[in-house]
Formats: C-alpha cells, sequence, structure tokens
C-alpha cells in the first residue's frame, strides 16, 4: 500500500496498476481484481476460489493476490468479499472498445437490465454512461447482489460504482 492509499483511503495508479490484470489476460476472459490494499485479518476470498486463483501465502493478515492465468471471473470471490473490495472485469470480444465491470452492490432499489446509469470513479465523480447488462439476486449471494454494467474498456481500471438515474417516491 502506497503512503497515498494510507492518507487518503484512495489507490494511486500504481496501486491500481499492479491490481489490474493484464491486457493480455483480459483477452483471454474476464478476471477478478482484488483492491484489498490494507493488511486486515480476512480470506473468504481465498475459500470462495474454486480454482485457487487466489493465495495468501504468509498469514491471514496479509493480502491476498491473484493469478490471473487461473481466475475465469467466475465472481464467486465477489459476493464474500466483506469488504466489498473485489469485482470483476471484462472485455467485449465482439466490440473490444467495450467491457464490463461486476460489482457488489447492496443498495436499494435493485438496479434492472438495460437500464441506463452513471458510472463513477473511486471518488463518487462520474466517468461515463453505462447500460446494464445483468443482476445477479440469488439466495446463494446471501444478499449481495453482483451488477455487472457495460463500460468503456478504456475505463476498466477506473470504473468502480454505479448511480442510478430513477429516484425513488
Amino acid at each position: 500500500m502506497s503512503d497515498n492509499t494510507s492518507n487518503s483511503g484512495l489507490p494511486d495508479e500504481k496501486d491500481i496498476s499492479r491490481a489490474m490484470p493484464s491486457a493480455e489476460s483480459l483477452a483471454q476472459s474476464p478476471k477478478a481484481v482484488i483492491e484489498c490494499f490494507q493488511e486486515i485479518p480476512c480470506n473468504p476470498c481465498v475459500e470462495a476460489c474454486p480454482r485457487g486463483a487466489i493465495k495468501i501465502t504468509e498469514g491471514i493478515n496479509q493480502k491476498p493476490s491473484i493469478d490471473h492465468s487461473l481466475c475465469n471471473g467466475c465472481s464467486l470471490c465477489v459476493y464474500q468479499c466483506p469488504g466489498l473490495a473485489i469485482f470483476v472485469v471484462g472485455i467485449d470480444r465482439d466490440n473490444p472498445s467495450k467491457g464490463f465491470i461486476s460489482i457488489p452492490y447492496e443498495f436499494l432499489p435493485v438496479p434492472e437490465k438495460g437500464e441506463i446509469v452513471d458510472i463513477l470513479d473511486r471518488e463518487g465523480v462520474k466517468i461515463e454512461e453505462g447500460t446494464i447488462l445483468k443482476v445477479n439476486d440469488s439466495k446463494a449471494t446471501d444478499r449481495t447482489r453482483v451488477v455487472t454494467v457495460q463500460v468503456s474498456s478504456g475505463l476498466l481500471s477506473r470504473a468502480r460504482f454505479i448511480e442510478m438515474k430513477r429516484r425513488t417516491k
């Protein structure tokens, strides 16, 4: 973790680039991104990964690491992370200028497939609009929905959350 992360709570470009999968890896399949930059006692992501892609090597207080060559973007780790620090990114193979991000979402109202939302960066600043592609809301996820939204592939490392455009009454 950089000094900036410990002071601001936000990762810097170096932290983000270390967490993101390579372009070659993303061309193969979607990949999980772990933005767990602090050493805390936690390991549900390790237990959740059926492919053994996520490891904590020197005790439960260490940050998890991911071997992107083993990850297939299944999202099981996303549901299990109590810190909401894991998400999945992917590239649209038919249109490489577009990608998607699958993020944990624990708010109401629940977005709907086809809905247009604002895509936000880590500071809550709108970076573009995107379309909801999928909402996984099964009982197996224990109330942590995973929302997949389309995003420009050049913004995959910046996109981190969504804001609904509709307002509740």
